[in-house]
């Protein structure tokens, strides 16, 4: 701002009263301010200033037919009349001009223009955070907005919603994206788009396809299991005559001695090829050269010492057990529950394990206290009648498994393709991708697009440490050898629950955290005892080298065991007695836990029992831990 001085006072320049030196005033009239499409509006810029001010209208911009008239008189002014307007100029700022000596000044009017509702664009979804229709629609008045899944009205909620992404630079129009939280098959159809206002209406229609049916067209009205039951077929009265009962006789010989042929050769086939377990169940506490590595809860016989290192022993030596079979056992709730297929609706895809894909679903009649809850299921993808007899197996496995901190195994549903197995929800996930998301670097990690959480507290990783260890008490009791004891095979649910458990989508996810050894075993090196490494022997003291592991990544929030290490590296350090450092945020009466779990000799190693007692007394009085470092 410019000043002059006046009588000794600093005045500003625009208050000064000089003669024949005054800024243009500039006042824009008009009959109408409103209009729609194809209509026509006046509008007169008035201008007064000394010396005589120059006037003009902005009409570069315009869309509309504009001829401008200048008229005579006292005060200059300046009409400007639109013709056939368009509707592109809706929201358009007129703006009228005036500069003389003493300065520039301008008015301003904004055009309103009323036109029907129209889409600029409707676009396939494309996955962002969500899945997203994205569109452009317009109109004056605004246009209400309506969608349609395959003809029917969508009611809009949590995992179907509208997203408007305003922007000012673009007049009345509106983005936006319809957005699918986690689609399934269930989702794939067709998407109707309607906009309408009182003058007009359009609509638009693009066709979603988010993920094939994982179980194929038998089913396809999107529902994980058929909710229909069987059908009434129609009989059908056929006259007969002997010539086509003699028929139908050669015809059923024919068939039967097919099928008998069929059934031998598939019997040959199993007892060659059938040995090995498809869902991680193996009849030996040491794993062969191709043996692959269990990822669920493993089974070490019960109250016998674990087996001998040579294989093929191991595998002869396997003797069933019958108090799994659900007709030997008493105790009702340790028989194996069946889940009727029409129970169970597929919500979406959590992931791909090494037996097939698992889902998060919604299952009826499971609880007395809830009509339907949260679960996911574990689906296998082949169904031979090999896996078919691990599949049952695991399940009256799994069954006897009923611990606080060990994952819910709710049942199983085998009245159709495919197999599933039903398990109880974790919401947060993993614990691995929970501490990361919950320390210190979880700003820079992929996992963190969401606000950085609340980093956790020395208490909060001393109770989970104290809960994982009360499942691995759990299963030290029971002779069960886990043999992939890690934060990624343990999971998070509300209130910082933790449980022991895992879908088997380990290896899928955290690849680099298995070594690949020989043709298809994938082995666990960084969470390993020596024996394990060296001599593939598996058993409880191993399974406790495995916790001291756990214990280094929860106070790590997350980190990989030797994560500055290769694979070969890391083993070298194993095999040679070197430990991990303790970490940072670790006090030293949990770092003396770890160093317990990870001594050489297995039967110097601490108990589980007595590392879940100490854990418990740290959790009632945590101690003082100061990071000098941090």
């Amino acid at each position: 701002m410019l000043f002059c001085l006046s009588d000794d006072e600093e005045v500003p320049l625009s208050s000064l009263l000089i003669d024949n030196c005054t800024l243009p005033e500039v006042t824009i009239h008009s009959t109408q301010l409103k209009t729609r499409e194809g209509g026509n509006l006046t509008f007169e810029c008035h201008v007064t200033g000394s010396p005589t001010p120059k006037v003009r209208w902005q009409t570069e911009k315009l869309a509309s037919n504009s001829t401008i008239q200048r008229i005579v008189g006292s005060t200059i002014i300046l009409a400007l009349q639109l013709t056939n307007i368009s509707a592109k100029d809706n929201q358009h700022n007129l703006t009228c001009e005036a500069e003389n000596q003493a300065g520039p000044n301008e008015g301003m009017v904004q055009l309103d223009i009323e036109f029907p509702a129209k889409i600029i664009f409707l676009k396939d979804a494309i996955p962002l955070h969500h899945w997203c229709f994205s569109f452009a629609v317009d109109g004056n008045p605004e246009a209400n907005i309506t969608w349609l899944y395959n003809g029917a009205p969508i009611s809009e909620g949590q995992f179907v919603f509208t997203e408007f992404f305003q922007d000012p630079t673009d007049g009345s129009k509106k983005h936006g994206c319809l957005s699918l939280n986690k689609p399934t098959h269930m989702n794939n159809g067709y998407y109707t788009l309607i906009v309408e206002n009182k003058l007009g209406r359009d609509e638009a229609t693009v066709i979603g396809t988010f993920m094939d049916n994982p179980f194929g067209p038998s089913n396809p009205d999107g529902v994980i299991f058929s909710l229909s039951g069987p059908t009434n077929t129609p009989t059908i009265d056929v006259t007969e005559n002997p010539e086509s009962r003699a028929f139908v006789v050669y015809v059923a010989v024919g068939l039967a001695v097919f099928a008998c042929t069929c059934l031998l050769i598939i019997v040959l086939v199993i007892n060659k090829y059938g040995q090995q377990s498809k869902f991680g169940i193996h009849r030996s506490s040491v794993l062969g050269t191709e043996d692959d590595l269990a990822v669920s809860l493993r089974f070490l016989n019960f109250g016998t010492s674990p087996p001998s290192s040579d294989e093929d022993s191991g595998l002869s030596s396997f003797v069933e057990n019958p108090q799994y079979f659900c007709g030997i056992i008493k105790d009702k709730d340790m028989c194996v529950q069946h889940i009727k297929r029409q129970d169970i609706v597929l919500k979406w895809e959590l992931g791909e394990g090494a037996f097939g894909k698992v889902y998060l679903a919604e299952c009826a009649n499971l609880s007395p206290d809830s009509d339907k809850m949260l679960v996911a299921i574990k689906t296998l993808k082949d169904a031979n009648e090999s896996t078919r007899q691990d599949f049952q197996r695991e399940a009256e496995l799994l069954t006897v498994l009923q611990h606080q901190h060990i994952v819910r195994f709710y049942g199983v549903c085998t009245d159709g393709e495919p197999l599933a197995m039903v398990f109880e929800y974790m919401r947060h996930g993993d614990l691995n991708r929970f501490l990361r998301a919950h320390g210190p670097d979880a700003r820079i990690l992929e996992e963190s697009k969401m606000p950085p959480l609340g980093q956790l507290t020395l208490p909060q990783m001393l109770h989970i440490a104290s809960q994982i260890a009360s499942g691995m008490v759990y299963l030290a009791s029971l002779h069960f050898v886990h043999r992939d004891l890690a934060t990624r095979n343990c999971l998070v649910g509300e209130a910082l629950v933790v449980k022991i458990g895992d879908f088997g989508m380990s290896r899928d996810i955290y690849s680099t955290d298995y070594y690949r050894v020989g043709g298809r075993t994938m082995l666990p090196i960084r969470w390993m005892p020596p024996e394990s490494i060296m001599y593939r022997k598996f058993t409880t003291e191993s399974d406790i080298w495995s916790y001291g592991v756990v214990l280094w990544e929860i106070f790590t929030y997350g980190k990989q065991p030797w994560y500055q290490l290769s694979n070969s590296e890391a083993i070298e350090c194993i095999t040679q007695g070197r430990e991990l450092e303790r970490p940072r945020t670790c006090p030293k009466e949990v770092y003396l836990l770890m160093q317990g779990c990870w001594q050489r000799e297995p039967q110097q190693r601490m108990v589980i029992k007595e590392i879940h007692s100490r854990l418990l007394e740290l959790v009632k009085n945590p101690p003082v831990y100061l990071d000098i470092l941090g």
